[in-house]
């Protein structure tokens, strides 16, 4: 007959590991900061780099005294999901990257990081992960909060190498496989008028608009939920509400597309949209049976992003 395991560490560890391991869980949860780019005029833009556009950049706008007259290039991803380089150049240039390996609590002040680094960095040096440290500097400090981003929406890779230089055969390799796997991507030009960031995505058989928001989650809920009442929760023809999700503390409503539909021929629809649901915001009436049979319904089927 075999020994007892009566007193075999059992799977997972004993109680005392296991509740210091859920209370370590809790503490990490307790700092996220579950809204890292609250108060920056491209909050909802920094929120789409960072869980769905495949590659972008954008040149930050850095508030006097942080540059020494080295700018600094915001993008979706790096090579090797790095969180920031320097490449060589007269002047040298910095790179941060929103979609990194390394996730620390607080994703804003670790972009203020990484920007703050490829300051003093050598040219050619890059930085595998950074987790800023209580008390550091916040996004904000490092760039200028009232900016918008000047976005340069790519459909490849290829600026992963600097103009001019002939990639070694590895390297070359990489951007062919992400350009194979991209999906054609573009931010809708909806004007100064209409609020947060609608990004159009050919996903292959269909086509979606994922519309950051910044408003407060119950009140644009209830607002897609009176348009949903009323027959106006679409963006026009063919366009079908999928459900939303949130992540960094918005709401991203998104919407089903005809992929035969040209991005541009969808900037009319989203701004009548944009209108609908600006006017179901403002709205004080008391809210319908049917109101909140929508509301109901449009919560079940909303997901988390961590």
């Amino acid at each position: 007959m075999g020994k007892s395991k009566r007193n075999s560490p059992k799977p997972g560890g004993n109680r005392a590991e296991r509740l210091a391991e859920r209370r370590a869980a809790l503490e990490q949860a307790a700092q996220t900061n579950t809204r890292p780019f609250e108060g920056l005029a491209a909050e909802c833009d920094l929120v789409a780099l960072r869980e769905f556009v495949p590659s972008a950049t954008a040149e930050l706008p850095l508030v006097p005294g942080v540059a020494a007259e080295r700018p600094v290039v915001l993008a979706t991803v790096l090579p090797g999901a790095v969180s920031a380089l320097v490449r060589a150049g007269e002047p040298p240039t910095g790179y941060v990257g929103v979609q990194v390996q390394h996730q620390g609590a607080d994703p804003g002040a670790d972009l203020a990081a990484g920007i703050l680094w490829t300051q003093s960095a050598e040219p050619g040096d890059s930085l595998s992960s950074v987790e800023s440290v209580a008390g550091g500097p916040r996004l904000a400090d490092v760039i200028d909060p009232a900016a918008a981003l000047d976005l340069t929406v790519h459909q490849d890779f290829d600026w992963w190498v600097p103009e001019g230089v002939d990639p070694d055969p590895q390297v070359a390799a990489t951007i062919e496989q992400a350009k194979q796997a991209i999906m054609p991507s573009a931010r809708l030009a909806l004007g100064a008028e209409t609020v947060g960031a609608a990004w159009w995505v050919d996903a292959g058989d269909k086509a979606h608009i994922r519309w950051v928001r910044p408003e407060d989650e119950d009140a644009l809920m209830l607002a897609l939920a009176r348009l949903h009442a009323n027959g106006g929760l679409h963006l026009g023809e063919g366009s079908r509400f999928a459900g939303s999700f949130r992540t960094h503390g918005l709401l991203v409503p998104v919407f089903d597309l005809d992929p035969e539909q040209h991005p541009d021929e969808l900037v009319a629809p989203a701004i009548e949209f944009d209108a609908r649901l600006a006017e179901a915001l403002a709205s004080d009436e008391p809210t319908t049976a049917a109101e909140r049979r929508s509301r109901d319904g449009l919560r079940s089927r909303q997901v988390t992003l961590r």
